[in-house]
């Protein structure tokens, strides 16, 4: 039976301009977060599975990329950034004074379903704040999130603020075993309203199940806040969703925030606000972050987080599609003077020129009229010729 190379269900090869793209996203981004003051810090693109397993904060073992290693120990391809970066603020860096900054660029790896056409490989720019809390903090993170998707050069977007603490309160108001709360959990993130009003019918119970069934519902600008009140009552996380906001408001940065009080992050170490961001040309969220004052705990050293990531491919494809450069010379030239050649080819544009790897200048004359290349440079001790093709 003949092989036919391929890739995996779920990579992919970048060409070309997908590539220029994705570096330029990685460039600006990184720019943005050294100029905060954020410090990059790299973890192995493999963990322990137990790293994961033991915070409760892991995505669900079904989409963790797992491999043995030779002690026969369960080894995950890094599924997620925050966790390792805990790892080494209580480990390596227990004796840091906090708050830490730490930015990183890595690419996460997660097994998607079969022919969802969903990456499974995923490059992710984000940054880390350990050690900070309060309203402070979540403005600073908040803050860079939006200038991460400007500097980007973004211009339609938004970020949806929600809070991990909504949906539970909502949800303790019905007697519903942990399965059957997950299930709602779903159905309401998803925001799948014929199907969240069946499971509802069967298992909730007159004004709660309608003050739950709503919550699906509380997305857009700062009325929802009003709205959600009225359902909840007094709530501290409306409270602070409502600080956080005027904040930002003030600050600027208004005309990108909005609500989604339904949003029930499907990573469950978020203690806080959470919040997403969506971009015009994206089929999904481009950036997701939030609150995580549990997590650093499970390594041996409390301390209260909050952080970001950027989907870099997500954020790549929004963007135009870079025009080619146009190779407009060849540098034909003799073995004893490549020095020179390359000190040639290093004086033009990057991409506009190329040196020739043909031994006689009949051969790389065809060769730049093949390719289309207008211009031979044919270096000699004598000088340089320009001939044209």
């Amino acid at each position: 039976m003949r092989y036919i190379p391929n890739t995996p269900e779920g990579v992919r090869d970048r060409l070309f301009g997908e590539s220029e793209k994705l570096r330029r996203v990685q460039r600006e981004l990184t720019r943005l977060f050294r100029q905060r003051g954020y410090s990059e810090i790299m973890t192995p693109e493999e963990e322990f599975y137990d790293l994961f397993a033991m915070t409760g904060a892991a995505l669900p073992q079904e989409e963790m990329v797992k491999i043995i290693d030779r002690s026969g120990k369960i080894v995950v391809l890094r599924p997620d950034c925050t966790t390792p970066i805990a790892r080494v603020a209580a480990t390596r860096l227990k004796d840091m004074v906090f708050p830490g900054r730490f930015y990183y660029n890595e690419t996460v790896y997660r097994s998607s379903a079969a022919h969802r056409g969903q990456s499974s490989e995923i490059p992710q720019c984000g940054i880390e704040l350990i050690g900070a809390k309060g309203v402070r903090a979540d403005l600073e993170v908040i803050a860079a999130a939006c200038d991460a998707l400007r500097c980007c050069g973004l211009s339609r977007f938004y970020l949806e603020l929600g809070h991990a603490d909504i949906f539970p309160a909502f949800a303790r108001r019905l007697s519903m075993t942990e399965e059957q709360t997950e299930t709602m959990r779903r159905l309401i993130e998803g925001k799948n309203f014929a199907a969240l009003s069946d499971f509802l019918a069967r298992y909730g119970r007159g004004d709660e199940a309608a003050a739950v069934s709503r919550l699906a519902f509380l997305f857009g600008g700062a009325e929802v806040l009003d709205e959600a009140e009225a359902l909840a009552g007094e709530l501290g996380a409306l409270s602070y969703l409502r600080e956080l906001y005027e904040s930002l408001e003030q600050a600027g940065y208004g005309e990108y925030i909005r609500f989604d009080l339904g949003m029930v992050h499907h990573i469950d170490y978020y203690t806080g606000p959470i919040f997403r961001g969506y971009a015009e040309g994206a089929g999904e969220a481009v950036l997701s972050g939030g609150r995580y004052d549990q997590l650093c705990a499970a390594f041996g050293r409390p301390a209260q987080a909050v952080g970001f990531a950027v989907n870099v491919d997500a954020v790549a494809q929004c963007l135009p599609h870079p025009e080619p450069v146009k190779v407009e010379q060849v540098i034909h030239y003799p073995v004893s003077l490549m020095g020179q050649a390359l000190s040639l080819l290093d004086e033009k544009e990057p991409g506009t020129c190329q040196l020739s790897p043909c031994v006689r200048l009949e051969s790389t004359l065809k060769l730049a009229q093949e390719k289309g290349i207008p211009t031979v440079l044919v270096l000699t001790q004598e000088g340089i010729e320009e001939v044209q093709v």
